[in-house]
């Protein structure tokens, strides 16, 4: 019985069998406090479901999941202030803690455990090249109305202060506050 558990615990990223939408949903309804009615539980489920319909084939049968998914996208938008694009790459148990002026770039990669809070940007820095999105590590906090911007990445379990400007990237566990950012704190040490 412990091997079994040693072998789940150890397994790689490529070994972990994909979850289905359902079973997504559900741990993002448990990350975000078992409330449905929370916008950004409800964001996260509707760029879900547009992840999902863009494996059904052919485009035919995709098209009524599509004009569905366009709908509820823009609800959102329009009522909560999230915008949150199917294309963003979305970890795991992702938390929109807040509504309000959230806006994520749709090249964006958010990895597992992040927190996003109201204001929040996430966009590119130059007109002339669009497609820069910034790359969030896991387990991420970004304070309230903080700015990352370009093809930054940020890495794992850092931390953005409110307000923050950030245009180059994050150490591991680092702490980046100010406008433009700087780093504060670099926490040594294993990430849990």
């Amino acid at each position: 019985m412990d091997t079994q558990l040693e072998l789940k615990i150890n397994a790689s990223a490529e070994e972990v069998p994909a979850l289905s939408l359902w079973q997504q949903i559900k741990e993002d309804w448990i990350a975000h406090g078992r409330d449905w009615t929370k916008p950004g539980f409800r964001a996260v489920a509707i760029q879900r479901f547009g992840v999902w319909r863009m494996k059904i084939q052919p485009k035919l049968l995709r098209a009524p999941f599509s004009i569905l998914y366009r709908m509820l996208f823009r609800k959102v938008r329009n009522t909560y202030g999230i915008e949150l694009p199917y294309t963003v790459q979305l970890g795991r148990r992702v938390i929109i803690e807040h509504q309000g002026a959230i806006v994520i770039h749709g090249n964006c990669l958010i990895g597992d455990d992040c927190i996003i809070r109201q204001g929040v940007t996430l966009g590119n820095r130059y007109l002339n090249r669009p497609f820069d999105a910034p790359n969030l590590g896991k387990r991420v906090n970004v304070g309230a109305g903080a700015k990352i911007f370009g093809n930054v990445t940020i890495g794992d379990g850092a931390n953005i202060g409110a307000n923050a400007v950030v245009l180059c990237d994050v150490p591991v566990r680092a702490t980046a506050v100010g406008i433009p950012a700087k780093i504060i704190n670099v926490k040594r040490g294993e990430l849990d």
